[in-house]
């Protein structure tokens, strides 16, 4: 996916995108991380305004994984901080996609994994425990499935029902 961009496998997909195999969420991320294109398939998991389920599921081996995670849209505290993205770098994740905050941006933007989050906050997360795990999710107007593909750029995040070739 490297040599090519969201925007052209649009262009080429006009009936994925017609049938709903193919969706681009919502422009309203901000780009974190070094790396600013990245793709895998799709972890889901739901919390609000709590980190201990995305700290544990960034302490497994990625395998080149996007972890996505619907925050409820949250803007009162940051639930991804810099040290679980160093785990996420160090145990292969391709990317995290927050549907929240984080915090500690210049760290997060040292490390080598792609990072989408709605804004920075200051303010870390609870830390309760409570959340779904691999559940269907809605976030930025798109309905992401665990096992779906994402595919991420600086043009934007798109979600398939399965993997692309290009």
């Amino acid at each position: 996916m490297a040599l090519v961009t969201t925007a052209e496998v649009c262009d080429a997909n006009p009936q994925l995108i017609g049938s709903g195999d193919l969706r681009a969420l919502q422009p309203i991320f901000q780009i974190y991380g070094r790396r600013p294109v990245f793709s895998g398939p799709v972890v889901t998991l739901k919390v609000f305004e709590d980190n201990v389920l995305i700290r544990e599921f960034l302490e497994e081996k990625g395998n080149g994984r996007v972890l996505v995670v619907d925050g409820g849209g949250s803007l009162r505290c940051a639930i991804l901080g810099g040290n679980p993205v160093v785990q996420a770098q160090n145990n292969g994740w391709a990317g995290i996609v927050v549907n929240g905050c984080v915090r500690d941006v210049d760290e997060i933007n040292g490390c080598d994994i792609g990072v989408r989050a709605l804004a920075s906050h200051p303010v870390k997360a609870n830390k309760k425990g409570i959340g779904e795990k691999h559940v269907s999710i809605t976030v930025a107007g798109t309905r992401i499935c665990d096992g779906e593909w994402l595919y991420a750029d600086t043009d934007g995040i798109l979600i398939s029902r399965t993997e692309l070739s290009v």
